[in-house]
């Protein structure tokens, strides 16, 4: 197994950031051609996902998504530190995503990408890639 880490900056409360030349690149370095690829967050209030990489207003419309669904919850967090939205928004989407590698690269739709979502930016995070 290789690991290698991404670095990731935030600038908003819920955003999702892509990460897709990244995961590429990683895997590519990794040289790995056939397998499978593990990315994972290593917070409790941020995710992975994988969802499309083509229209640059999916990433906002899924962070806007969020937060109209979360004022829409009859729920009251008590979490001390006010962030318990986005430990649940985390535990939701999940904390990896397994990918195919096929051809020395991430088995990715033609209009897919992976994302690390944000719950309680901004922020630095840090997403781990493990090829095998």
């Amino acid at each position: 197994m290789i690991t290698s880490e991404i670095p990731v900056s935030t600038g908003e409360r819920y955003q999702l950031v892509s990460i897709t030349d990244e995961v590429k690149q990683a895997v590519r370095e990794a040289g790995v051609d056939e397998g499978l690829c593990v990315i994972s967050s290593t917070h409790t209030t941020a995710a992975v996902t994988v969802n499309e990489d083509y229209d640059r207003d999916v990433p906002r419309d899924l962070a806007a998504a969020c937060r109209a669904f979360l004022e829409r919850l009859d729920v009251r967090f008590d979490h001390m530190e006010g962030n318990s939205d986005s430990h649940f928004l985390t535990s939701l989407f999940g904390q990896s995503q397994t990918l195919l590698v096929r051809g020395g690269a991430p088995d990715l739709g033609r209009w897919q990408g992976v994302f690390l979502a944000e719950f309680d930016g901004p922020r630095q995070r840090t997403v781990r890639v493990a090829v095998l």
